[in-house]
């Protein structure tokens, strides 16, 4: 494994020598791109898409180098090389959210019921705010860039019990990670925060030390929590968002035909997931629905935003009108 690991990275520094200059749009170009996940779940199957639309797009002038599972890193770790000038790493796909990194204003996309539903989300991505989110970090010389975003589904409350409104989450036991925006978002839904790790959780659950966690849809199947836990709220508070970088230097030495190759691959990609992840979240409501799973839709979103506003307000402060907008474009 650490030779394998060994042999990408010395062949991507090839890459990022080549990349270190200007290139001609003749010139044949591979970029190496980290993913964490495996390359057949639903984000690694958006990176391929990507990948394998910059190939047609040059005529297979530029090649995306992937590695998916982790080969090069969990997130933490490639966003710790890809940030560096002289990075191995070119592209990489990380969480929408670069707080942590400078990029402040990315935190406006994980504020709870920011996007009251899927279509919202894609007309954020497809506008020119998301352009400006996702220049950010160069502008500010952070050591990279933003391609394009992607999601992974909205997070939802599930319970061992009936759960079918805002009310009955109250006093709850609920299960949220070190993220303390999740922890913020418990308590103002007046449930009582329980940190459990992810990998704990469906034994809290059967335990009892929790009673309601969350989770995107696709992990709520896949991790068998409907068997613990069979009801579930799709009150969507959080998306999954995620995005695509690319490394300041690489991107400095691109030309402008090269530029324009990837942000229309990153388009292609945008929509590609859109359409997956609606295909993906229908096929496992009709498992769950099969299996008994009691599922609540909810028709008015109203009332969660409500009970979250002074989170919301205190979330979006520093941009208060970047944000007012974000949330208008579904209006």
């Amino acid at each position: 494994m650490k030779k394998s690991v060994f042999l990408i990275l010395i062949a991507s520094s090839l890459a990022f020598f080549s990349c270190s200059k200007k290139q001609s749009a003749e010139k044949p170009l591979t970029l190496l791109m980290a993913e964490s996940n495996p390359p057949e779940s639903l984000i690694g199957q958006v990176d391929q898409a990507f990948a394998e639309k910059v190939a047609e797009l040059s005529d297979g002038r530029i090649t995306i180098n992937l590695q998916c599972s982790g080969i090069l890193g969990d997130e933490s770790k490639i966003m710790e090389m890809i940030v560096k000038p002289d990075s191995s790493i070119q592209l990489a796909r990380v969480s929408a959210s670069l707080a942590s990194y400078g990029g402040e204003k990315s935190k406006l996309i994980t504020i709870p019921y920011t996007f009251s539903n899927s279509e919202h989300f894609w007309k954020f991505a497809d506008s020119n705010i998301a352009d400006e989110i996702l220049n950010e970090p160069y502008e500010k010389g952070l050591g990279v860039r933003g391609l394009f975003y992607a999601e992974e589904g909205f997070r939802h409350f599930f319970s061992v019990s009936k759960i079918s409104s805002i009310k009955d989450l109250e006093g709850k036991r609920t299960r949220t990670s070190n993220s303390k925006t999740l922890q913020n978002l418990i308590q103002a839904l007046k449930a009582t925060p329980v940190t459990v790790p992810f990998a704990d959780l469906y034994a809290s659950l059967q335990t009892g030390q929790t009673e309601v966690a969350d989770q995107p849809l696709s992990n709520y199947y896949s991790n068998g929590f409907h068997v613990v836990a069979p009801y579930i709220i799709l009150d969507g508070h959080m998306l999954g968002a995620v995005q695509v970088l690319i490394n300041s230097k690489c991107w400095d030495s691109l030309s402008e035909s090269q530029r324009q190759i990837l942000k229309e691959a990153g388009r292609h990609a945008t929509h590609f997931c859109r359409r997956i992840v609606e295909r993906n979240e229908e096929e496992i409501i009709r498992k769950l629905e099969n299996e008994g799973v009691k599922i609540t839709k909810v028709s008015d979103i109203s009332p969660w935003r409500n009970a979250c506003e002074e989170m919301i307000k205190d979330s979006s402060k520093k941009f208060p009108e970047l944000y007012e907008k974000i949330v208008n474009l579904d209006k």
